[in-house]
């Protein structure tokens, strides 16, 4: 079995945090409910951002020993995807807690007032870091580099797909359906932005069901999930 990150890392990713801390006002509440959740064949991309969104929300759980739900509120609370990629992925290098991290940085002008460059999370994440990029650059390199790891795609795959446009949960999505159907992720991916196909679609001819949809990604990650978060801070 893998663990979330490689064996050898040294762990020296270092939180900052820097008093008196700037006040923020707190963050909206956004809907992350949706109506629309099953395949219907006369509008068979209806439900595609909710197949999106829970097929991330389920790997991202299994990844870090999350509680599905608890992302989920997170965020209807305001907290954004790329945030939680970066708190919890940080949090797993240091054994910090993705809490306090995420509320530090609801007090800080960008990650890079948070945290201090390391290799931990791969040279592109520190590079990003030290240009003071955005979070959402700063995310991509936290899934890529964990797709690298787990070998949920292949480097030159991964790379393209990016090129080609896809997002974190597209790469998600589309790494589901190639290890069901044994077709390249690209090919899945350039279906659905050539609209021949909807996720809905291709979740339907793959005969996935999403309610089952942690324990398709379980095996492709071939992770047990009740010790990645131990093996990640050294306890077992």
């Amino acid at each position: 079995m893998r663990s979330v990150f490689s064996p050898g890392i040294v762990i020296c990713l270092c939180v900052l945090f820097v008093l008196p801390l700037p006040a923020a006002a707190t963050p909206a509440i956004t809907c992350h409910c949706f109506t629309d959740r099953s395949f219907d064949p006369g509008s068979p991309a209806k439900a595609d951002p909710y197949f999106l969104a829970t097929t991330q929300n389920s790997f991202f759980a299994l990844l870090f020993t999350a509680d599905k739900k608890d992302i989920v509120m997170k965020k209807q609370q305001g907290i954004s995807s790329d945030d939680l990629w970066i708190a919890y992925a940080v949090a797993s290098e240091s054994c910090s807690s993705p809490e306090l991290l995420l509320k530090v940085k609801k007090n800080s002008a960008t990650w890079t007032d948070v945290l201090t460059p390391s290799d931990a999370l791969g040279v592109r994440f520190s590079a990003a870091l030290k240009a003071r990029s955005s979070s959402a650059q700063l995310a991509a390199a936290v899934v890529d580099e964990l797709f690298r790891r787990h070998k949920v795609l292949a480097g030159p795959e991964l790379t393209a797909l990016r090129q080609a446009g896809a997002t974190s949960q597209e790469l998600v999505l589309a790494a589901v359906l190639s290890a069901r159907t044994r077709q390249p992720a690209r090919q899945i991916f350039q279906k659905v932005k050539k609209g021949s196909a909807t996720w809905g679609a291709l979740l339907q001819t793959a005969k996935i069901d999403t309610r089952n949809m942690q324990q398709e990604i379980s095996g492709i990650l071939q992770l047990n999930p009740k010790s990645v978060a131990r093996r990640a801070c050294g306890e077992g």
